[in-house]
């Protein structure tokens, strides 16, 4: 094997500008794995540097040491050219290093305020927290974001867009001079991203040093001047974006060149499995009635908002209809909870794993078979064992990469905790699987991986509703799509007459 040679780049050639942060010969060693092995980044004032690899690649690793989460085995951290030692994700705080991770490390029953100085709120006379300063000081900070976000409301009311927000707001509140952004874009509408790169542009004017973690090429070649490759804990490259073609860094993150990132099987569909009729929510969606045969792949397709996500939590039981019917192989079905959904072969994968899919401190055998206690279980007690094989036995289909089924599932990267939460549904071995964005936030060699287990699955029977807000997967994958529009159906699309055109007109209105 070709020995990778590893060392620091100065990215930006042209300019006299120093590193504001350097991490260099990082090593970090886990059980059996090695996930960071002799790395070297730079970041640097006023720039947005793209770090980029496939999950596994180690940039979680990367972040967490960085945030102060886990100690390097090896190497050192330079801060303004000094040695730095964070034993704390307090200490990296106040050195000025702050994460906005892709699902928002934030607390739904606190206020906007709150969340935003949490840790470090101010404090009046006797030592007792001023709460009029808090909502004051977190109004400034979230108009600097042009937001008009009322900071006394509760968390729990927000869109996913505006949790960005008030994680922005709170990295300016403790006066961030390294900010990571961790996928910042996964949920965001294609006007909330201008909004957010807006924001971007005006940290680099303040000097701010920013590490952007993202999969989507556009995105990265809009808003980052450097980049940083890595693969298999190693960094495999690093340079100027513009002087670098994308096919150059799709082959640095692989390994090898990417084709059929869409391989999609002919298949022959079965007779309707699940019929939907005049199917509404009292605020959410309204009137939806669609079919779902065996074997087919159901794509569903809108902007953020649309009533997608509403929808298919409603068929799992998650929320309640105010009316219309369900049936299942031409039974009527009644869903009143997620039991009864999973009782009946529906299962859900959310599009926020990490909040609504997984125990993240419990080991990964535990949470595959978690829905499939009765059949692990032995006389009513649980048997490890029996948990143990099931988890093997997805974990192999998976593919998944851990040190060991006993870490817990919160140390492994986004894509692989994507593989565990998809595990753990298909062990109940269901009839209709809902995947709620099946690949936000993973990489563009894994993508391909999960699109054709999408496919198998579908081959094998499975019948499958996908939302997606990626055309481009939408069009890929689906036997046939159904758009939404402000929680109507705006339109029904077979394959044969796809085209991008028909299905971004339907979900903005613009006939």
């Amino acid at each position: 094997m070709m020995r990778i040679e590893t060392k620091i780049l100065d990215v930006v050639e042209a300019s006299n500008s120093t590193p504001i942060l350097e991490m260099r010969g990082i090593s970090q060693i886990f059980p059996g794995v090695k996930a960071l092995d002799g790395v070297d980044i730079a970041l640097y004032p006023g720039k947005v540097t793209a770090l980029i690899g496939e999950n596994g690649a180690g940039k979680s690793t990367l972040v967490k040491i960085l945030t102060g989460i886990y100690r390097p085995n090896e190497g050192e951290i330079l801060l303004d050219g000094q040695p730095v030692h964070f034993h704390s994700a307090q200490d990296a705080i106040d050195a000025g290093v702050t994460a906005i991770h892709q699902e928002t490390v934030l607390f739904d029953e606190l206020s906007v305020g709150e969340n935003i100085f949490l840790g470090h709120a101010p404090k009046g006379r006797f030592g007792l927290i001023d709460w009029k300063t808090i909502n004051a000081r977190a109004k400034v900070l979230l108009e600097q974001l042009e937001s008009t976000i009322d900071p006394t409301i509760r968390l729990k009311d927000l869109s996913i867009a505006q949790r960005h927000l008030v994680a922005i707001a709170r990295a300016l509140s403790v006066e961030a001079r390294i900010v990571i952004m961790d996928e910042p874009t996964a949920a965001l509408s294609r006007k909330e991203i201008d909004d957010l790169f807006r924001i971007v542009e005006n940290l680099k004017r303040q000097g701010k040093a920013i590490l952007f973690i993202s999969h989507k090429f556009d995105e990265v070649y809009e808003i980052a001047e450097n980049y940083a490759v890595f693969r298999d804990g190693k960094m495999v490259g690093a340079g100027n974006l513009a002087a670098t073609p994308q096919d150059e860094i799709v082959r640095l993150m692989v390994g090898r060149d990417v084709t059929n990132a869409f391989p999609k099987q002919a298949v022959t569909l079965g007779p309707t499995v699940l019929s939907v009729r005049d199917y509404s929510h009292q605020t959410e969606f309204r009137d939806i009635s669609l079919d779902l045969r065996k074997g087919e792949i159901l794509g569903l397709y809108g902007l953020i908002g649309a009533g997608r996500s509403e929808l298919c939590q409603s068929l799992f039981g998650i929320t309640r209809p105010a009316s219309g019917q369900i049936t299942l192989n031409g039974e009527p079905l009644v869903i009143r909870s997620p039991e009864d959904a999973i009782r009946a072969g529906i299962v859900y994968v959310p599009e926020e794993r990490g909040r609504h899919g997984l125990a993240l401190e419990m080991p990964i055998y535990q949470n595959m078979s978690l829905p499939s206690l009765t059949r692990t279980s032995r006389k009513g007690f649980l048997a490890a064992a029996n948990e143990f094989a099931l988890a093997r036995k997805y974990a192999s289909r998976l593919d998944l990469r851990a040190a060991a089924l006993s870490v817990p599932v919160g140390t492994l990267s986004g894509g692989n905790q994507q593989k565990v939460v998809i595990g753990k549904w298909l062990a109940t071995q269901p009839k209709v699987i809902i995947l709620d964005e099946p690949t936000k936030g993973i990489d563009i060699g894994s993508k391909a991986a999960v699109h054709g287990f999408i496919s198998e699955l579908a081959a094998e029977g499975l019948s499958i509703i996908m939302i997606s807000s990626e055309l481009p997967e939408i069009l890929g994958m689906s036997d046939r799509a159904i758009v939404m529009r402000e929680g109507l159906m705006a339109g029904q699309f077979e394959r044969a007459d796809f085209s991008p055109e028909k299905l971004v007109r339907a979900a903005t209105g613009n006939a």
